[in-house]
């Protein structure tokens, strides 16, 4: 299955649950799109990597806490996503969505 798409994703944070809309983009083993949450902002990002049907990437976001490196991490699975954020100091939050 195809990885580019649109995916409508849900990340359980600290804060509660915060929708996002995913973006990926394949070129052979690379892996570019972004990510758009309300409350963050748009984020683009181009040094992703594709292992199968793995994906991971890296954003360093400017959020209200002050900046955030987060390492995504996840599987693509038909038109589902799900996977993993490391965030630094603030712990791992679990992501999940479907395409759109």
């Amino acid at each position: 299955m195809a990885i580019d798409g649109t995916y409508n994703i849900e990340v359980d944070t600290p804060i509660g649950k915060q929708s996002a809309t995913l973006i990926l983009k394949a070129d052979g083993g690379s892996l570019s799109g972004s990510f758009d949450n309300p409350m963050l902002g748009v984020h683009e990002f181009s040094d992703g990597t594709i292992d199968g049907d793995d994906v991971t990437w890296a954003m360093v976001l400017d959020s209200p806490v002050g900046k955030m490196n987060l390492e995504y991490s996840g599987t693509v699975s038909g038109d589902e996503i799900a996977g993993k954020i490391k965030a630094g100091s603030f712990g791992t939050a679990e992501f999940k969505g479907t395409r759109a």
